[in-house]
């Protein structure tokens, strides 16, 4: 996957992290442990919740069960990391941060096409719904599933293999929260036009891509709502896809912050922040999205709990 260049005599980076908060590295360690449990905990709930109970196996909630299993990893790269650097443990190796990139971006390609496939799943049940039991069928929807994870991995090798490429030979310090193409390629010493050029170039089409299906998925589906003649009818259609638009939104607004852009030179505290809320706090929000917003999981949830105590 990686051709490691001859040229980089960096071995390990060093990852700043977040050193507006001396003296209260504790606290963040507290805060960000409780998010990263309750993240974990949230979306196997969710999880254990759909593959439990068979009135649940419809392509609908197996789109939540297999996006919540992802949202699992995708936290997984980034914030155990994140906890070592508040333990003043900033060191991560070449390799390592090549790696953590890599997941990062495969993981969060696979989540972009996965909403677009859940956004054409509530198509075909609202614009269609008399041939959708015919064509969203379970196989279907894992068919999907597995081309959204296939694209995923594949989507991010080019930006990868050119910035192994790149030599490393001055500063070690990585401004940022994990490991990334854009602090990357701000410590490389050798020409980092094309790669610029190249992420900026995959970044905005896979981005734009994929929301534009989203958008124009909800265009249908807001006319064919409209045209439903009772309240009750257009709420309960509006209803089964409130929470996947809530998701979609706020994914879609932080990554297009982040990673669509030509130039690199935003600031420090800037990427921080926005790679905070997509990799941090998105993750956190999706499993109370979805429990709050669909009904038959709430009403689960709520019975499980009272059976509980």
């Amino acid at each position: 996957m990686m051709n490691i260049s001859n040229n980089s005599l960096v071995t390990q980076f060093i990852i700043i992290g977040f050193p507006d908060i001396n003296g209260a590295q504790g606290l963040f360690f507290i805060l960000l442990s409780i998010i990263y449990i309750f993240t974990l905990s949230g979306n196997l709930t969710v999880i254990t919740l759909i593959c439990t109970h068979h009135q649940l196996h419809v392509p609908l909630y197996l789109f939540v069960a297999i996006l919540s299993f992802l949202e699992i990893w995708y936290t997984t790269v980034t914030i155990p990391k994140m906890l070592t650097i508040l333990l003043n443990e900033k060191s991560i190796s070449y390799i390592g941060c090549l790696l953590q990139i890599y997941f990062l971006h495969c993981l969060g390609i696979t989540e972009a096409f996965l909403l677009t496939a859940m956004a054409f799943d509530r198509y075909m049940a609202i614009c269609n719904p008399l041939r959708y039991p015919s064509i969203m069928t379970i196989a279907c929807c894992f068919q999907l599933a597995a081309c959204c994870w296939v694209v995923g991995f594949l989507g991010p090798l080019t930006q990868i293999i050119l910035l192994s490429h790149l030599s490393f030979c001055g500063s070690k310090k990585v401004e940022h929260i994990f490991c990334d193409f854009a602090p990357m390629i701000k410590l490389a010493c050798s020409d980092t036009s094309l790669n610029v050029t190249v992420d900026f170039t995959i970044n905005s089409f896979i981005i734009f891509f994929a929301f534009t299906c989203v958008i124009l998925s909800y265009i249908n589906i807001i006319s064919a709502v409209f045209k439903i003649r009772t309240t009750e009818g257009r709420k309960k259609a509006f209803s089964t896809c409130g929470a996947h638009l809530i998701v979609v939104l706020l994914f879609f607004g932080s990554v297009s912050f982040m990673y669509v852009r030509l130039t690199k030179n935003n600031s420090v505290n800037y990427d921080r922040v926005m790679a905070a809320i997509y990799s941090v706090l998105t993750p956190m929000c999706n499993p109370i999205i979805y429990s709050l917003r669909n009904r038959e999981i709430k009403e689960l949830l709520r019975k499980k709990i009272t059976e509980f105590f």
